[in-house]
Protein backbone atom coordinates (compact mmCIF):
# COMPACT_ATOMS: atom_id res chain seq x y z
CA UNK A 1 0.00 0.00 0.00
CA UNK A 2 1.48 3.32 -0.86
CA UNK A 3 1.44 6.61 0.48
CA UNK A 4 0.10 10.11 -0.36
CA UNK A 5 2.05 12.69 -2.37
CA UNK A 6 0.79 16.55 -1.21
CA UNK A 7 2.34 19.01 -3.66
CA UNK A 8 2.47 21.33 -0.96
CA UNK A 9 2.90 25.82 -1.68
CA UNK A 10 5.52 27.18 0.57
CA UNK A 11 4.38 30.82 -0.46
CA UNK A 12 6.78 33.60 -0.72
CA UNK A 13 9.21 32.98 2.05
CA UNK A 14 7.49 34.22 4.88
CA UNK A 15 6.31 30.89 7.36
CA UNK A 16 3.30 32.99 8.66
CA UNK A 17 2.13 32.70 5.15
CA UNK A 18 1.78 29.49 4.91
CA UNK A 19 -1.68 28.03 4.76
CA UNK A 20 -3.15 26.12 7.90
CA UNK A 21 -3.02 22.70 5.52
CA UNK A 22 0.34 23.27 4.80
CA UNK A 23 1.68 23.77 8.00
CA UNK A 24 0.15 21.01 9.52
CA UNK A 25 1.15 18.40 6.77
CA UNK A 26 5.12 19.67 7.22
CA UNK A 27 4.28 18.28 10.94
CA UNK A 28 2.87 15.31 10.03
CA UNK A 29 5.45 14.52 6.89
CA UNK A 30 7.85 11.45 6.61
CA UNK A 31 9.90 13.22 3.88
CA UNK A 32 10.32 16.61 2.75
CA UNK A 33 11.70 17.48 -1.18
CA UNK A 34 12.02 20.87 -1.59
CA UNK A 35 13.09 23.68 -3.60
CA UNK A 36 16.06 25.56 -2.95
CA UNK A 37 14.20 28.85 -2.00
CA UNK A 38 12.09 27.61 1.01
CA UNK A 39 13.81 29.13 4.05
CA UNK A 40 15.03 27.07 7.33
CA UNK A 41 12.13 28.57 9.09
CA UNK A 42 9.90 26.65 7.17
CA UNK A 43 11.57 23.70 6.79
CA UNK A 44 12.04 23.42 10.27
CA UNK A 45 8.01 22.45 11.07
CA UNK A 46 8.59 19.27 9.23
CA UNK A 47 10.22 18.33 12.51
CA UNK A 48 9.97 14.54 12.00
CA UNK A 49 10.79 14.22 8.36
CA UNK A 50 13.70 13.37 6.38
CA UNK A 51 14.11 16.40 4.39
CA UNK A 52 15.79 16.33 0.77
CA UNK A 53 16.66 19.44 -1.49
CA UNK A 54 15.30 19.27 -5.43
CA UNK A 55 15.78 22.64 -6.13
CA UNK A 56 16.54 24.16 -9.65
CA UNK A 57 18.33 27.74 -9.19
CA UNK A 58 19.38 29.71 -12.56
CA UNK A 59 22.70 29.10 -13.33
CA UNK A 60 23.45 26.61 -10.90
CA UNK A 61 23.11 22.46 -10.17
CA UNK A 62 20.11 21.61 -10.27
CA UNK A 63 18.36 18.01 -9.87
CA UNK A 64 17.02 16.61 -13.19
CA UNK A 65 12.88 16.71 -13.28
CA UNK A 66 13.09 12.64 -14.36
CA UNK A 67 14.94 11.91 -10.81
CA UNK A 68 13.03 14.27 -9.22
CA UNK A 69 9.47 12.25 -10.31
CA UNK A 70 11.18 8.79 -9.62
CA UNK A 71 12.07 10.05 -6.36
CA UNK A 72 8.48 11.01 -5.45
CA UNK A 73 7.10 7.36 -6.52
CA UNK A 74 9.76 5.42 -4.53
CA UNK A 75 9.38 7.57 -1.72
CA UNK A 76 5.59 7.38 -1.88
CA UNK A 77 5.82 3.52 -1.70
CA UNK A 78 7.62 3.63 1.59
CA UNK A 79 6.33 6.17 3.43
CA UNK A 80 2.44 7.43 4.21
CA UNK A 81 2.93 10.84 4.08
CA UNK A 82 5.29 12.47 1.29
CA UNK A 83 5.53 16.60 0.94
CA UNK A 84 6.63 17.97 -2.56
CA UNK A 85 7.46 21.81 -1.27
CA UNK A 86 7.54 24.40 -3.74
CA UNK A 87 8.25 27.77 -3.22
CA UNK A 88 4.56 30.10 -4.31
CA UNK A 89 2.38 27.82 -5.51
CA UNK A 90 3.02 24.28 -7.34
CA UNK A 91 0.67 25.16 -10.01
CA UNK A 92 2.26 28.61 -11.28
CA UNK A 93 5.69 27.88 -12.82
CA UNK A 94 6.46 25.01 -10.61
CA UNK A 95 6.66 21.78 -13.07
CA UNK A 96 3.56 20.34 -10.74
CA UNK A 97 2.14 18.85 -14.02
CA UNK A 98 4.87 16.85 -14.98
CA UNK A 99 5.29 15.12 -11.05
CA UNK A 100 1.02 14.76 -11.15
CA UNK A 101 1.21 13.35 -14.53
CA UNK A 102 4.16 11.07 -13.03
CA UNK A 103 2.18 10.20 -10.16
CA UNK A 104 -0.93 9.55 -11.43
CA UNK A 105 0.86 7.24 -14.01
CA UNK A 106 2.58 4.97 -11.58
CA UNK A 107 -1.03 4.79 -9.58
CA UNK A 108 -0.13 7.01 -6.67
CA UNK A 109 -2.27 9.32 -4.45
CA UNK A 110 -1.34 13.05 -4.93
CA UNK A 111 -2.82 16.15 -3.85
CA UNK A 112 -2.14 19.84 -4.64
CA UNK A 113 -2.35 22.33 -1.64
CA UNK A 114 -2.11 26.44 -2.63
CA UNK A 115 0.41 28.63 -1.36
CA UNK A 116 0.98 32.87 -2.22
CA UNK A 117 2.41 33.34 -5.19
CA UNK A 118 5.33 36.16 -5.38
CA UNK A 119 3.33 37.85 -7.45
CA UNK A 120 0.43 38.34 -4.70
CA UNK A 121 2.86 39.00 -2.09
CA UNK A 122 5.09 41.28 -3.99
CA UNK A 123 1.69 43.26 -4.40
CA UNK A 124 1.27 43.42 -1.01
CA UNK A 125 4.18 44.87 -0.44
CA UNK A 126 4.24 47.43 -2.29
CA UNK A 127 0.83 48.87 -1.47
CA UNK A 128 -0.70 48.52 -4.93
CA UNK A 129 -3.10 46.08 -6.37
CA UNK A 130 -2.60 44.35 -9.20
CA UNK A 131 -5.98 45.28 -10.71
CA UNK A 132 -7.93 48.84 -10.54
CA UNK A 133 -10.98 49.95 -11.62
CA UNK A 134 -10.31 52.57 -15.09
CA UNK A 135 -7.12 51.03 -14.96
CA UNK A 136 -6.39 47.30 -14.73
CA UNK A 137 -8.98 44.66 -15.62
CA UNK A 138 -6.31 42.34 -17.04
CA UNK A 139 -3.49 40.50 -15.67
CA UNK A 140 -0.83 38.51 -16.92
CA UNK A 141 1.68 35.96 -14.53
CA UNK A 142 4.53 35.51 -17.02
CA UNK A 143 8.18 33.86 -17.48
CA UNK A 144 10.48 34.32 -20.38
CA UNK A 145 12.12 30.65 -19.57
CA UNK A 146 11.68 28.00 -21.72
CA UNK A 147 12.77 23.93 -21.17
CA UNK A 148 14.93 22.93 -23.77
CA UNK A 149 12.27 20.83 -26.69
CA UNK A 150 9.43 22.92 -25.39
CA UNK A 151 7.32 24.92 -27.97
CA UNK A 152 8.05 28.75 -28.13
CA UNK A 153 7.27 31.39 -25.43
CA UNK A 154 5.08 33.73 -26.68
CA UNK A 155 5.41 36.03 -23.42
CA UNK A 156 5.75 39.70 -25.21
CA UNK A 157 2.37 39.01 -27.11
CA UNK A 158 1.04 38.35 -23.83
CA UNK A 159 2.67 41.05 -21.73
CA UNK A 160 1.58 43.60 -24.63
CA UNK A 161 -2.08 42.63 -24.34
CA UNK A 162 -2.56 42.63 -20.55
CA UNK A 163 -2.97 46.16 -18.61
CA UNK A 164 -0.52 44.90 -15.35
CA UNK A 165 2.03 42.31 -16.15
CA UNK A 166 3.92 40.30 -13.60
CA UNK A 167 7.24 38.67 -14.92
CA UNK A 168 8.66 35.70 -12.94
CA UNK A 169 12.27 35.16 -12.83
CA UNK A 170 12.93 38.04 -15.07
CA UNK A 171 15.95 39.79 -13.30
CA UNK A 172 18.92 38.44 -16.00
CA UNK A 173 16.52 39.37 -18.67
CA UNK A 174 15.76 42.73 -17.84
CA UNK A 175 17.74 43.94 -21.15
CA UNK A 176 15.74 41.54 -23.50
CA UNK A 177 12.86 42.32 -21.20
CA UNK A 178 12.69 46.48 -22.23
CA UNK A 179 14.18 46.13 -25.30
CA UNK A 180 11.47 43.95 -27.02
CA UNK A 181 8.59 45.42 -24.92
CA UNK A 182 9.89 48.85 -26.42
CA UNK A 183 10.84 47.63 -29.73
CA UNK A 184 6.87 46.39 -30.54
CA UNK A 185 5.36 49.44 -28.95
CA UNK A 186 5.15 49.69 -25.39
CA UNK A 187 5.80 52.85 -23.94
CA UNK A 188 9.30 53.80 -22.66
CA UNK A 189 7.90 55.37 -19.77
CA UNK A 190 5.23 52.64 -18.68
CA UNK A 191 5.91 52.50 -15.00
CA UNK A 192 6.82 49.47 -13.02
CA UNK A 193 8.04 48.31 -9.84
CA UNK A 194 10.58 45.52 -8.73
CA UNK A 195 10.31 43.43 -5.83
CA UNK A 196 13.42 41.26 -4.47
CA UNK A 197 12.80 38.81 -1.37
CA UNK A 198 8.95 39.16 -1.19
CA UNK A 199 7.19 39.32 1.67
CA UNK A 200 10.74 38.56 3.86
CA UNK A 201 12.47 41.22 6.55
CA UNK A 202 15.35 41.71 3.61
CA UNK A 203 12.52 42.34 0.92
CA UNK A 204 13.77 45.27 -1.28
CA UNK A 205 11.90 47.46 -4.00
CA UNK A 206 12.78 50.05 -6.59
CA UNK A 207 10.38 51.61 -9.42
CA UNK A 208 11.03 53.59 -11.93
CA UNK A 209 9.94 53.23 -15.99
CA UNK A 210 10.75 50.31 -18.73
CA UNK A 211 13.59 51.99 -20.31
CA UNK A 212 15.09 52.29 -16.64
CA UNK A 213 14.58 48.16 -16.24
CA UNK A 214 17.85 47.07 -17.40
CA UNK A 215 19.12 49.19 -14.52
CA UNK A 216 17.03 48.41 -12.19
CA UNK A 217 17.96 45.21 -12.29
CA UNK A 218 21.33 45.59 -12.10
CA UNK A 219 20.81 46.60 -8.49
CA UNK A 220 19.27 43.70 -6.87
CA UNK A 221 20.86 40.63 -5.29
CA UNK A 222 20.56 36.74 -6.09
CA UNK A 223 17.25 36.56 -4.40
CA UNK A 224 13.86 35.86 -6.30
CA UNK A 225 12.63 38.84 -8.15
CA UNK A 226 9.35 39.96 -9.36
CA UNK A 227 8.71 42.58 -11.88
CA UNK A 228 5.62 44.37 -12.40
CA UNK A 229 4.67 46.58 -15.27
CA UNK A 230 1.62 48.46 -15.84
CA UNK A 231 0.15 51.34 -15.46
CA UNK A 232 -1.42 51.10 -11.64
CA UNK A 233 2.41 51.68 -10.49
CA UNK A 234 2.65 55.31 -12.43
CA UNK A 235 2.03 57.00 -8.90
CA UNK A 236 5.27 55.06 -7.08
CA UNK A 237 7.30 55.35 -9.95
CA UNK A 238 6.66 59.49 -10.04
CA UNK A 239 7.78 59.46 -6.08
CA UNK A 240 11.21 60.33 -6.74
CA UNK A 241 12.70 58.85 -3.70
CA UNK A 242 16.11 57.07 -4.41
CA UNK A 243 17.08 54.16 -1.92
CA UNK A 244 20.74 54.65 -0.22
CA UNK A 245 21.80 51.56 -1.82
CA UNK A 246 21.23 53.64 -5.59
CA UNK A 247 23.55 56.19 -4.61
CA UNK A 248 25.73 54.71 -7.77
CA UNK A 249 23.52 56.02 -10.24
CA UNK A 250 24.73 58.09 -12.84
CA UNK A 251 23.53 61.76 -12.82
CA UNK A 252 21.45 60.68 -15.68
CA UNK A 253 19.15 58.20 -14.82
CA UNK A 254 16.28 58.80 -11.86
CA UNK A 255 15.16 55.43 -10.39
CA UNK A 256 12.59 55.69 -7.83
CA UNK A 257 11.95 53.93 -4.26
CA UNK A 258 9.62 54.18 -2.27
CA UNK A 259 9.25 52.87 1.53
CA UNK A 260 5.79 51.70 2.35
CA UNK A 261 4.60 50.82 5.94
CA UNK A 262 2.80 47.71 6.19
CA UNK A 263 0.99 45.31 8.74
CA UNK A 264 2.72 42.19 9.38
CA UNK A 265 1.02 38.85 9.66
CA UNK A 266 0.74 39.59 13.36
CA UNK A 267 -0.45 43.10 13.42
CA UNK A 268 2.75 44.97 13.72
CA UNK A 269 3.95 48.01 11.71
CA UNK A 270 6.87 47.20 9.38
CA UNK A 271 8.69 49.51 7.31
CA UNK A 272 9.24 48.14 3.97
CA UNK A 273 13.10 50.20 2.80
CA UNK A 274 16.05 48.39 2.51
Amino acid sequence: MSGTVYLVGAGPGAPDLLTLRAARLLERADIVFHDALVPQAILSLALRAIKIAVGKRSGQHSTAQKFINKRLVDAARMYPVVVRLKGGDPMLFGRAQEELAWLQQHRIRCEVVPGVTAALAASADLGVSLTARGWSRSVAFLTMRTAAGARPNNWLKVALAADTVVIYMGAGEAEEISRALIGAGKSPATPLAIVEHASLPGMRKLAGTLEQLPALAERCGNGPVAILLGEVYREIAASGIIAPWLNQLSAGEQLSFSPTVRATRGGRAHSSNS
